[in-house]
């Protein structure tokens, strides 16, 4: 049930979230350097890393990225007949949010490291 309802809510979030970002840095673009300045200035500090707002909203984003993906797996095996046990279905919802933790971790380890 849990994973269940993660996959919504990460869908949802991700469309939600990610299409406001868009919208808003498309929008801060076409009105100018100044808005455009204010966009970047909300996630990132002067020297052009990230800040807290910009790791939270990053961080959360790939998350979901990762735990909709694993689930959108699991759910693919799913509507071919496989896993419908209940030991194997818990096993699996399991895998979805451990591979969500490590992946998650690993791509931003990956980013800190370039």
């Amino acid at each position: 049930m849990l994973v269940s309802i993660l996959h919504r809510v990460t869908g949802t979030g991700m469309a939600t979230v990610g299409t406001l970002l868009l919208v808003w840095f498309l929008a801060s673009i076409a009105a100018g350097p100044e808005s455009y300045a204010t966009f970047r200035d909300v996630f990132t500090v002067q020297s052009g890393g990230l800040n807290i707002i910009g790791y939270v909203v990053g961080i959360g984003l790939t998350a979901c990225l990762f735990q909709h993906m694993a689930n959108g797996i699991r759910h693919l095996f799913m509507d071919v007949g496989a896993g419908f046990e209940l030991k194997s279905n818990k096993r699996q919802a399991q895998a979805t949010i451990i591979f969500a933790v490590v992946m998650t971790v690993a791509f931003w380890l990956y980013l800190g490291i370039k």
